[in-house]
């Protein structure tokens, strides 16, 4: 199997900009506000240590470091930031578990039998009767075909849950995470015009090139594209921790080797990523030539892969936490991320990787 990547992390802003009309250092000059900063201390930890780190609000002026805040900012916010007492940011709102509304979020495929199955009325909530857009024979026949090989080490499709109450939960929890962070679903990646075009993306160009996906493996991939487009969702749900954000926990046991899913967002070229602020950005091609490098970002369009959360590289614990492995696949020529699991995952164990391949710059030092 491919080597493991990582999400790439570029230069940081660490100083939120002060609106001039709100700030109380307006009529100080530029070496008092100067002073000022720099007796900046952290509200929680009470330490002025690690200046780079330390986050202004743009209401109070009070300080914190990006990690003692919970949960921990890896990077400073887009536009201004306000500290917990100061913000306005109302309490998470769940997704409605709504069939017809879940259906329509995640443009689950309808056919003739099912579109008849989902016949309910509007606001109709689901019940454990009621049944997804299912064609479990046709998915148990394709599964079957697919020979586990711990040798050959074949990719295996996920095994979704079969109570499709539980299922619709699993995609409410999706749902409400994507839409508390803004982002628009997307289960494949995105080529949007003034970014890179899709002819950009030539696994060829990888500087050393890139192991090619097997027919088989492809074939396990799509289908667990097309599982996941008539609504059988893989064994997943997303949770908010107060020290993590959100984060993802297997709703089943997962054998070693399943495809977790694909890692998908808007490409781009990294040369236009260089002073990014998003946290999720993740390498797609490393080229010998920089300027054909890309990048997937998550941060408008993406699905669960951004939720999965890192290791922390520092801690001699860090890598027993281990449970995902990120790989780079040449597949019919273009170059895609998976996230395969690399052991088996009891049900309710969190799934974490390494956001660091061969390039360390993500920093996880402040990972829980």
């Amino acid at each position: 199997m491919a080597s493991s990547q990582t999400r790439t992390l570029r230069r940081r802003r660490t100083q939120a900009s002060k609106p001039i009309s709100q700030s109380p250092l307006k009529s100080l000059s530029k070496s008092q506000i100067d002073d000022y900063y720099s007796d900046a201390v952290c509200e929680e930890c009470g330490s002025g240590d690690a200046a780079d780190e330390l986050l202004l609000c743009d209401k109070c002026d009070r300080g914190f470091h990006l990690f003692c805040l919970r949960p921990i900012i890896v990077s400073v916010p887009k536009g201004p930031w306000f500290c917990p007492s100061c913000s306005s940011q109302k309490k998470l709102k769940y997704f409605p578990l709504v069939q017809t509304k879940i259906v329509d979020f995640f443009r689950i495929q309808r056919s003739t039998e099912s579109t008849q199955k989902l016949n309910y009325g509007k606001g109709h909530y689901v019940s454990k009767g009621d049944s997804f857009p299912d064609d479990s024979q046709k998915r148990r026949k394709r599964s079957s075909s697919l020979v586990v090989s711990k040798k050959k080490r074949k990719l295996l499709p996920f095994n979704p849950t079969e109570d499709p109450l539980r299922r619709m939960e699993q995609m409410a929890s999706l749902a409400t995470a994507l839409t508390a962070t803004r982002t628009e679903f997307s289960n494949e990646l995105t080529y949007i015009p003034g970014m890179a075009p899709k002819s950009a993306n030539r696994a060829v160009l990888e500087h050393g090139g890139m192991q090619v996906l097997s027919k088989e493996d492809t074939e396990t991939l799509n289908l667990c594209k097309s599982m996941m487009g008539r609504g059988e969702w893989p064994p997943l749900m997303v949770v908010f921790d107060p020290k993590e954000g959100f984060t993802v926990e297997a709703d089943r046991f997962i054998k070693d080797l399943t495809i977790i899913t694909e890692y998908v967002g808007d490409v781009d070229y990294l040369k236009n990523r260089e002073n990014d602020e998003g946290d999720s950005m993740m390498t797609l091609i490393s080229a010998n030539e920089p300027l054909r490098s890309l990048v997937i970002c998550p941060d408008k369009r993406g699905n669960i892969a951004r939720f999965i959360n890192g290791i922390n590289n520092h801690m001699p614990d860090g890598k027993k936490k281990q449970n995902v492995k990120c790989v780079r696949f040449e597949v019919n020529g273009e170059c895609r991320v998976l996230l395969i699991a690399s052991r088996d995952i009891p049900k309710g164990e969190r799934l974490y990787y390494d956001y660091n391949g061969y390039e360390n710059e993500y920093p996880t030092q402040h990972f829980v």
